[in-house]
This record gives structure tokens, sequence and C-alpha cells, in this order.
């Protein structure tokens, strides 16, 4: 025995994360009361399982309607699900998807929107991979449902060139209304031009328009989970590429135009729109009552 003061053990690997992780709320949570820093914060894994069950959600009601349009349309033959209705009912799904399940994830419901928001600063890239993985297990659930309830039906409800049309050609147009597209969604969800629930009838307009327009050149998917879902499912892989690299390219174009436009990312109002705010303003559980 001896009576000088214990030596001081360096903390081990477990320890040493967990400080840093408090730290990082610490710096996060600025300006709040210690006391709630921990549970209002929205990087907080706690939270993380319901986010990504929004994302799955959101896109599986997006492609069920995007896919399941062309599908019901060449099950029952003729047009029984007219043109303008197969491009507009999934801008409407969207809009829906937005307003009742944004606060929880940020909506993005498609991986293009959840690079451009970790490029532009306002979603940290650890989180991308799950996001994305999220959203194509929706849009595969989607379109497995689809196939049990009306069967296979052919190419109908894929996003395939239109006739004549290369795959270069149809990757250059998915990457023009790509940045379209991300440039409304950043516009809204910056601090400069923020509008609240109605970014979701901005978003699913242009969405409606470009489809209206676009559509017949390259399907106007601007998705790539809702374009390689239903292809893995379907096993059509007719110009997969240029669904993959047309809307992630006009995405980061599209960033590269908001930097022009409102400067660096990364503000208040941008990572909130970009993550949602369950655990900052909201949580779930009943009111704390005294």
């Amino acid at each position: 025995m001896t009576n000088e003061p214990d030596a001081q053990v360096p903390p081990d690997g477990v320890e040493l994360g967990q400080r840093v992780h408090r730290a990082e709320v610490a710096w996060r949570s600025i300006g709040q009361p210690n006391s709630i820093a921990h549970e209002f914060d929205f990087w907080d894994d706690h939270y993380e399982g319901r986010r990504l069950f929004s994302e799955l959600l959101g896109t599986f009601f997006l492609v069920l309607v995007a896919v399941g349009g062309g599908m019901v349309n060449a099950r029952f033959g003729g047009n029984a699900v007219p043109y303008a209705a197969r491009v507009v009912a999934p801008a409407l799904m969207v809009a829906a998807v937005i307003l009742f399940m944004g606060t929880v994830s940020g909506a993005h419901l498609n991986p293009a929107v959840s690079v451009a928001f970790a490029l532009r600063g306002n979603f940290p890239w650890r989180r991308v991979p799950a996001y994305i993985v999220a959203q194509f297990l929706g849009a595969v659930l989607a379109t497995l449902l689809l196939w049990a309830l009306i069967g296979k039906q052919g190419s109908a409800g894929l996003t395939l060139p239109g006739p004549g049309i290369s795959a270069t050609t149809a990757m250059l147009w998915e990457l023009v209304l790509t940045t379209g597209l991300v440039s409304v969604i950043l516009g809204t969800a910056s601090g400069a031009q923020q509008i609240g629930p109605l970014a979701a009838v901005g978003v699913a307009s242009y969405i409606a328009l470009a489809g209206l327009w676009g559509s017949p050149v390259s399907g106007a998917s601007m998705n790539p989970a809702r374009s390689l879902g239903p292809a893995l499912v379907l096993g059509d892989w007719t110009a997969w590429w240029a669904y993959l690299v047309g809307p992630v390219a006009g995405g980061m174009v599209a960033v590269g135009i908001a930097y022009v436009l409102r400067g660096p990312g990364g503000g208040l109002s941008g990572t909130q729109a970009a993550q949602g705010t369950l655990g900052l303003r909201w949580r779930p559980g009943p009111i704390q009552r005294s």
C-alpha cells in the first residue's frame, strides 16, 4: 500500500468516443439549456430509426404511385390512367409526404437529394448511406407489392428513354430536369427564401410541370431510387446508368447554383429542412406534466 495518489488512467476507446460525442452535442447546442441539450439534439441517434422509416415509407408511397400508374394502365388497357394523371399523381404524392413526414426526416425520398443536401452542408455525410438504403428499399417494396397484386406488366412503370432517344440523351435530359428539381428543393429550404409548408407546393409543382413536358423523352424520373428500384425487381436494366448518373450530376450542379445564389449552406433553416425537426422542435411522447 502507498499513500501516493492513484495514477491517472487514460480513457479507453469507448469512453473517449462518448466524450467526443458529448463535446459535439455541447457545441451544437450552444444557447440551449444544458438540461434539454441532449433531448433536443436532432443528430441524436435515438431518433434515427424513425427518420429512416420515414424515408422508407415516403419513398414507398412515391414509387407505389409512380410505378403503379403505368402498371395499372397496362393491366387494364386503353387509357385507364390518363397520361396527365400518371405524371401529376407522383407530384401530388410528394407534396403529401412532405407535409405529413417532412419534419421527421426531411422527406428526401431521393438519393440525389440526400447527396445534394450533404454537399450543401445541410446534412451529415455519415447519414447519407442509410438514407439511400431506406429509399431504395421503399422503392423495391412498392414494386414488389404492385407485382404481387396485379402481376408483372412487362416494362410498364419503368422509366425508359423514349422512342429514338439514346441513353446518353436520356442521361443529359435527367441531368437538366434534376438540376431544376434540386434547385427548387434547396431554394425553398434556405433562409433567404423559406416558405415553410408551401415548400411542398413548390416541389410538387416542379415535378408535375417537368413531367408534363419532359416525360416523353426520359420518363422524367429525377430519382435513382424511383428508377433503379423497379428495374431491380422487374429485371429490366435498359439505360440504367442514365438514371443514376443524370440525377446525381444534376443535384451537384444545383448545389453549385445554390452557392452562387445564396453563398455557403449549413444555415439553421436549411439544416432543419434537410434533417427534419424531430428531437429539436418537437419529440414523441406525451407532454410532461408536473
